[in-house]
């Protein structure tokens, strides 16, 4: 009874399409078009419903948030070059954010076809990252100059698509300036951003504004040590997204971030997102209480009294 929700694009990529400039070349567009309709053709009638790029809007936000100055991308990405014996790297966030982007986008529209193409009935969209973004007085201006930049541009980019899928985590607080530093005193997770379960309604009804199309929460959760936080998390998150049910937003799935505890990223094996938590040395898999909390919600479809 498992349906399939495959991302054809999630960060990585091959080195030899890395090598050859990543998605700064412009031949990464049919790249990835023959890419697609290569796996729909042998995998579509396992699928569900697909991704073709996951979290799309990553580069534009890190590049607004300043995450990784342009000096120090390029001189990964020249060192990068060299290990490997190349003339040019780049692979996301790296690289030039506007160039990207507009190849990542590009990228999206024709292998959604080239998938239709193979697979009618396949629903394609693709995921984008969210944030709950709050002004302070005189920030007004900046938010939706941000919030245009980081996300509207890209639901205006996909409104014909089957569905969006929103990722989202945590919020930000917005000033004259840009992003503000996190509040003192404000409770963090192990990634440093603060412990927010309202983004996720927040996320969705910001994407319904825009959009019309079904949407999908892919991804959210909380890398955090205390599971009885992660259950407070959880249950503020699906409050949430109870609540846009209750107001018609077309809301199809709600996919927790993450089964597992997972390698994330720059951050290694040190936040634990996981319903379930997993030992490196031995491997043994323990189920977390958070992963009976959310099962209990799921089989019953209600939160209990």
């Amino acid at each position: 009874g498992i349906k399939p929700l495959v991302t054809f694009h999630h960060f990585t990529s091959p080195l030899w399409f890395a090598a050859q400039g990543g998605w700064e070349n412009p031949e990464s567009i049919d790249l990835f078009s023959r890419y697609c309709e290569k796996v729909a053709r042998h995998l579509g009638d396992l699928i569900t419903l697909v991704c073709t790029i996951n979290e799309i809007n990553f580069t534009a936000q890190l590049d607004a948030k300043n995450f990784i100055p342009m000096e120090r991308r390029r001189s990964v990405m020249n060192a990068a070059a060299k290990s490997m014996g190349v003339k040019h790297f780049s692979s996301p966030p790296l690289g030039e954010p506007a160039l990207i982007t507009d190849n990542m986008l590009k990228a999206h529209h024709q292998g959604r076809l080239a998938i239709k193409s193979v697979t009618p009935n396949v629903a394609v969209g693709l995921s984008l990252t969210m944030i709950d973004m709050q002004a302070v007085s005189g920030g007004e201006k900046k938010l939706k100059e941000l919030q245009y930049a980081i996300e509207d541009r890209f639901l205006e980019e996909i409104k014909h698509d089957d569905y969006v899928g929103v990722q989202a985590y945590t919020r930000e607080i917005i000033n004259e300036d840009g992003f503000m530093p996190v509040e003192k005193g404000a409770e963090l997770t192990q990634m440093g951003y603060e412990f927010w379960p309202n983004a996720l309604e927040a996320t969705i009804r910001h994407a319904a504004s825009i959009v019309r199309v079904p949407i999908y929460v892919t991804e959210n959760g909380v890398g955090i040590a205390e599971d009885t936080k992660r259950i407070e998390y959880i249950n503020g998150a699906l409050k949430g997204l109870s609540r846009c049910l209750e107001d018609g937003i077309d809301v199809k799935s709600y996919i927790h971030w993450s089964l597992m505890d997972n390698f994330e990223w720059t951050n290694g094996y040190e936040p634990t997102f996981g319903l379930i938590a997993v030992d490196r040395q031995t491997f043994k898999r323990t189920l977390k209480p958070s992963a009976k909390f959310l099962g209990k919600i799921a089989r019953e479809n209600a939160f209990s009294s």
